[in-house]
């Protein structure tokens, strides 16, 4: 988990760092969300399935390991003999 924190939050100060210096070059809004938005855009059918596989991978286990846990936590505890 604070791995992915660690990620969106990279990936947040580096698009506020982009969007930062699209304004200081005089960019409107539009422009700046378009900019940052386009490596998305180029994409090949291979990369965006390529990347959705890998998110959900990501979440799939995410998932399990919070399933996992949970199932664990509401069986009670057996007395072993």
């Amino acid at each position: 988990m604070k791995i992915i924190g660690i990620s969106l939050l990279i990936m947040v100060c580096l698009m506020g760092f982009s969007f930062g210096l699209d304004y200081l070059q005089g960019y409107d809004l539009n422009t700046t969300i378009r900019n940052a938005v386009s490596p998305f855009q180029v994409m090949d059918a291979a990369e965006v399935i390529v990347l959705f596989s890998f998110v959900l991978t990501i979440m799939g286990e995410l998932f399990h390991y919070f399933y996992k846990k949970r199932k664990g936590n509401l069986i009670p505890n057996k007395k072993r003999a």
